[in-house]
């Protein structure tokens, strides 16, 4: 994800919509990023140092000196920042920002900040939509800032109309569309079809032979190759991911039958293929055309095996690189290396159950990739980064 790794400093200044910083620190370091929050003297009025140092795993500090005499560097805070984030921005701190009256810990930090810095107003609507407040946005704006507007709806004054500070999801996701934007286009002009999730294969109306694979690997894998400017066909079976992202077209399926023949409307005229979803092996024989009523103490039920369709994309195979996954519980490495050849794959992506927070339904995963000439080894890591380090190989095997 985007937000991995990056320096985010937080300033909360003192208004009511101080108390939502909490779900966005949550959110940032939920999506690895590392936080440090500074706070004007006002804002301690609305949140507790407590509160928010514990979701940050860092000190708060609003004043230049700790209780101990320890000087708080605003300097050194500023310069360690990848961006800073003025949220809830009042109405005094905007103005103290953009005219330079520097007269607490965060004004000093913030003209000391070499980073990009995104504003997210907060106040009552007569004051957002005061002359000198939009005067100062504008001013703000003059200087390279990013504004995040106010929001409509109901003020803590009772009042209704714009100046809720937005959202802590839509100031997140600016910040990580400003990272985005950043990102290397190293995929743009290739196409990627990437299959995700379950298959879940009927057996009445209301029953279903599937798997636990929640999807989340595939739609990382699908953001991922987006952010890096590829066209992503995703091709989904039952699963509660969601994508939003205009470089991704998602395709839902259930059933294997109906993911193969998905695959194969795209296959031709893709350049990387990745095959995430967990496929299940077997299906129904026959289908009941109504719920199959409990009456008896044991029932049967036989199974047909379904169609293989990562072997059939190797089969295929043209010009595309394709990607297989392995999912084991013993004879991991083996078994990974015989699909690899059997299938004809150009590497495979090995998770094993054995390993605690891998596999189905964890935000974590930890793989090891094969190839024909080798295996590369990773460190458990968030989805998102697996994803990472899954295309980046793949690209590096489409330089050799």
């Amino acid at each position: 994800m985007s937000l991995s790794g990056k320096k985010i400093l937080i300033a909360i200044s003192g208004g009511i919509a101080a108390y939502k910083i909490h779900f966005l620190i949550r959110d940032f370091v939920k999506k690895g990023a590392k936080v440090q929050v500074i706070m004007t003297p006002d804002a301690e009025h609305f949140v507790t140092k407590l509160s928010i140092s514990t979701l940050s795993k860092n000190p708060v500090y609003s004043d230049f000196y700790s209780h101990n005499g320890t000087w708080n560097s605003h300097v050194e805070m500023a310069l360690w920042a990848d961006v800073m984030v003025v949220a809830p921005c009042t109405a005094g701190t905007l103005s103290k920002m953009v005219h330079g009256l520097c007269d607490n810990l965060v004004i000093a930090t913030y003209m000391s900040a070499k980073c990009p810095v995104f504003i997210a107003p907060a106040m009552d609507l007569d004051m957002y939509a005061h002359p000198s407040t939009t005067r100062n946005l504008e001013l703000a704006e003059s200087f390279g800032h990013h504004i995040i507007p106010a929001e409509s709806g109901e003020l803590a004054s009772g009042l209704i109309g714009q100046g809720r500070m937005a959202e802590p999801e839509t100031i997140a996701k600016s910040i990580e569309d400003f990272f985005d934007s950043e990102t290397e286009k190293t995929l743009a002009g290739k196409t990627v079809l990437i299959t995700a999730g379950p298959t879940y294969e009927a057996i009445d109306p209301v029953r279903f032979i599937g798997n636990h694979s929640s999807g989340k690997m595939g739609f990382s894998l699908a953001e991922q190759a987006a952010k890096r400017g590829a066209k992503v066909i995703l091709i989904s079976g039952p699963s509660a991911q969601k994508i939003n992202n205009e470089n991704v077209e998602l395709h839902k399926v259930t059933s294997a039958k109906e993911m193969l023949s998905k695959v194969l409307e795209f296959y031709d005229t893709t350049d990387i293929g990745i095959a995430s979803a967990a496929v299940a092996d077997y299906a129904p024989k026959e289908i009941a055309k109504e719920k199959i009523k409990k009456n008896d103490e044991n029932l049967t039920i036989e199974l047909v095996k379904n169609p293989d369709i990562l072997k059939t994309m190797g089969e295929k195979k043209t010009h595309q690189f394709l990607v297989g996954f392995a999912l084991e519980t013993q004879n991991e490495e083996e078994n990974a290396k015989g699909k690899l050849e059997k299938k004809n794959l150009d590497m495979i992506v090995l998770n094993s159950l054995r390993d605690e927070g891998a596999g189905f339904k964890n935000d974590t995963n930890k793989i090891k990739i094969f190839t024909k000439t080798g295996k590369t080894e990773f460190d458990l890591k968030s989805k998102e980064e697996v994803a990472k380090d899954i295309l980046d190989f793949v690209e590096e095997q489409l330089l050799k």
